[in-house]
């Protein structure tokens, strides 16, 4: 493995990204809307926490129910964005989340809640998400020459990292003083205004093949399997994601209710890791590496190091040095693995192949969100945490013994 930032990359002499009207359109669209779910992230677990008869399992039920609909209607989402303008399939799902974060802050700031309205709501939302994360993945090289596809994902995450620092810094001060449904009304205005930019970009309609939509699935099933290495890192994060998820969404904010002072410190947690992710996405927009996903996975290791940490019930300043160290981990993760698909998976079928990586790797995440309640009602939540945190390092072990993850080398790196 090889590691320079001192020779610029191939892309440095040309006119900046920052002045194409069409990425600077999907930037805005993504920070704006990714400021809002920073408030969500905090906003809607502890909205349910303190609602009446609120417990670890009614938690857990209302964030599988979110997550459960990005599993199943990510492969459809895939072929859809694969056969029709990708901005326009970005805009609509906006306008799905919009309403369903809308109505869940509507129900949250009245106090009329009933738990099975809140979980069909918190599955509108997660269909938005699936709807579109394959167009978002597919959209990137349409608008972004190859040579310049690792700059412009990490301009990407950075914009969008900062913006979540933004919304993650001000929710728990935000849910904590007027409450958490006015968060949840801030997250469905920014999905409002992302779907206005979303919609200005005007990616024409992709020409409509004579196949079904079952046979584009297919071929989209072998375009990812034929790859070793992309295989191999989706079943690594089917395993981490469950284990994140569990974290983030219930044993987390458990643990800093029970240890931690509640809403405010877990804030200061998350917002630890989101000012980590952008100094990972800084760094990973400009270093060059021969073994992109060598690298990438190594990365992964850091995230078990926080939840090991709120296990054993340390003290704050160490949680949140640890979630800093893994935000910039999992973000340097992040761009070289969204730069190694855009470079080696054809065009024309990268949102359905993006489709499998999002359902590959969120195949147990509804369930780690199911179970990480009852578990930590039955175990205990440090035990719980423990058991995610070496879940994460066993996954990413065994994903370390593929020849392709550890050999793969970059064509600027080679």
């Amino acid at each position: 493995m090889t590691l320079s930032s001192s020779k610029p990359l191939p892309d440095e002499t040309a006119v900046p990204l920052w002045r194409d009207t069409r990425f600077t359109l999907l930037l805005g669209a993504r920070v704006v809307s990714v400021l809002g779910n920073g408030f969500a992230r905090v906003a809607l677990a502890f909205a349910v926490l303190a609602l009446p008869g609120a417990s670890p399992g009614r938690l857990s039920l209302v964030l599988a129910c979110q997550a459960l609909p990005q599993l199943l209607f990510v492969l459809v989402g895939g072929v859809i964005a694969d056969r029709m303008s990708r901005s326009a399939l970005m805009a609509l799902a906006d306008v799905l989340g919009a309403g369903a974060y809308g109505a869940l802050a509507a129900m949250v700031l009245t106090g009329v809640a009933p738990l099975p309205a809140m979980c069909v709501l918190a599955a509108l939302a997660g269909t938005a998400t699936a709807l579109f994360a394959p167009a978002s993945e597919g959209l990137v090289p349409l608008l972004v020459p190859k040579d310049r596809l690792q700059r412009a994902n990490g301009l990407l995450r950075m914009g969008t990292n900062t913006s979540l620092l933004l919304g993650l810094s001000l929710s728990g001060v935000t849910v904590a003083a007027v409450g958490a449904g006015w968060a949840l009304a801030l997250n469905a205005v920014s999905f409002v205004v992302s779907a206005a930019l979303t919609a200005r970009l005007r990616v024409p309609r992709r020409p409509r093949g004579s196949s079904s939509g079952w046979t584009e699935l297919k071929e989209g099933w072998r375009e990812f399997a034929s790859r070793q290495w992309l295989w191999v890192v989706v079943a690594q994060y089917a395993l981490v994601v469950a284990a994140l998820n569990a974290n983030a969404g219930v044993l987390g904010p458990l643990m800093a209710t029970q240890h931690l002072g509640g809403a405010r410190s877990w804030s200061v947690i998350v917002s630890a890791q989101a000012i980590g992710t952008v100094a990972g996405a800084g760094l990973a927009a400009r270093v060059r590496v021969s073994r992109p996903l060598l690298v990438a996975v190594l990365c992964t290791f850091p995230a078990a190091v926080p939840i090991t940490l709120l296990a054993l019930a340390a003290p704050l300043w160490a949680i949140v040095l640890a979630m800093f160290a893994s935000g910039l981990a999992s973000d340097v993760f992040g761009v070289l693995w969204a730069t190694t698909i855009h470079r080696e998976v054809p065009e024309h079928a990268l949102s359905r192949v993006s489709s499998y990586d999002w359902f590959g790797s969120l195949s147990f995440a509804p369930l780690g969100l199911l179970v990480a309640g009852p578990t930590a009602t039955a175990v205990g939540t440090g035990r719980a945490l423990a058991g995610c945190a070496a879940l994460i390092t066993l996954a990413t072990a065994a994903a370390l013994l593929s020849p392709q993850v550890r050999n793969m080398r970059s064509p600027q790196g080679s």
